[in-house]
């Protein structure tokens, strides 16, 4: 049987930020406005398999909850980011979380726009998973600039 948490003590948790699109949740807003508070139950297909779910529970807007539906959440890339080949957010945390290592994230034509990149998926992984700390490494090659990132643990 699952303990479902109240909208405060997950909105304390995640510091009253949205979990998938990172803006900031307005506690009092009316329960049927997009921007209200909600509860995301962050249960994956592999999850799902297991008797014992942890929920995962999550704070986020009812419209970024409504409109991810019953899917793989999405966390987008900053728009004002200038990346190639970004890699998906979400399965390559769940990677460095589980296993360590490192992930190729992204590649940037400019060492600025890769430190920019770094700093950017360091601070928002913060928000996505508290517990895993990770460093961005920036490796030039190719006349371009690769954004890595590895699990510090």
């Amino acid at each position: 049987m699952w303990v479902l948490s109240s909208v405060d003590e997950v909105g304390e948790t995640d510091g009253w930020r949205c979990w998938l699109c990172d803006e900031p949740v307005d506690r009092e807003m009316p329960s049927h406005d997009d921007r209200s508070a909600s509860i995301d139950m962050r249960v994956t297909k592999k999850k799902a398999k297991k008797k014992q779910v942890d929920m995962g529970e999550r704070l986020a807007h009812r419209g970024c909850n409504t409109g991810k539906g019953n899917n793989e959440a999405v966390v987008a890339w900053a728009d004002h980011l200038f990346v190639v080949d970004p890699a998906v957010i979400i399965p390559s945390v769940a990677r460095l979380k589980a296993k360590g290592g490192r992930e190729a994230m992204a590649r940037c034509p400019t060492l600025d726009d890769a430190n920019e990149a770094g700093e950017w998926l360091v601070d928002r992984i913060s928000r996505l998973e508290p517990g895993l700390g990770v460093e961005a490494k920036i490796e030039p090659g190719g006349g371009q600039f690769l954004v890595v990132l590895s699990a510090t643990r």
